[in-house]
């Protein structure tokens, strides 16, 4: 049964509207983003195979736009869809962890907030967190976006976030997609730049944390500054 065939207030997006969001299923859900569905097959069909496909909406949330556009209905128009609206999911529960989080005592405290956003990445790319005289997080900026494990970083682009910011400290960040753990070399000899840089700027590089997976690495930790 097509969806304009149900009656009004069993149609997701109006049963949205009059229920509220959380009376929907994944399905229905995702529906509302894909919009049609194929000749024979309704939308809500459609979207319940690709939950089905991918074992679960949180599985299919992690696709690329090209793994997404081999499903049949699925063109670059509803691919790009449904990343754009995972990514903003990712970014809120992101901002709200560092919104409402108190002042950053730890490496383990970035971690826990930037892991979810960064662990299924498939470009390495690089952040500057900005924190204020009390240690919170006031901004956190995407500077590069690399290869597998590359991405070319100016100390000059990070200052420039932190002035703009009036940041205290800030912290390096960024991931290995590959998933190993170890500071490459030219990754420690950045982060002496940028400790440099920020002793002339009187801006302190607190940390350079490493995401990879759902572990990270802390140079401070790691006592490689």
């Amino acid at each position: 049964m097509k969806v304009k065939e149900l009656p009004l207030d069993d149609r997701p997006r109006e049963k949205l509207i009059l229920r509220g969001a959380q009376s929907l299923s994944d399905a229905e859900l995702l529906a509302i983003l894909l919009r049609t569905g194929l000749k024979g097959k309704s939308v809500i069909s459609l979207a319940q195979e690709l939950i089905n496909k991918y074992d679960g909406i949180a599985n299919l949330a992690l696709q690329s736009p090209d793994a997404l556009k081999n499903n049949i209905g699925i063109g670059k128009d509803k691919a790009a869809t449904l990343i754009a609206a995972f990514e903003i999911s990712k970014r809120i529960d992101v901002n709200k962890k560092w919104k409402f989080n108190n002042k950053i005592t730890s490496p383990k405290d970035i971690a826990d907030i930037f892991i979810p956003l960064l662990r299924d990445e498939i470009k390495e790319k690089f952040f500057v967190v900005c924190l204020n005289s009390s240690n919170k997080i006031i901004k956190y900026e995407l500077i590069s976006v690399g290869t597998l494990n590359s991405s070319v970083v100016h100390p000059r682009e990070v200052f420039k976030v932190a002035i703009e910011n009036n940041s205290a400290n800030i912290i390096l960040l960024h991931n290995h997609p590959s998933g190993n753990l170890e500071p490459s070399n030219e990754d420690i000899s950045l982060t002496k730049r940028f400790l440099e840089a920020g002793k002339l700027l009187e801006i302190q590089v607190f940390d350079h944390i490493i995401i990879a997976g759902k572990n990270y690495t802390s140079f401070v930790e790691k006592k490689i500054i």
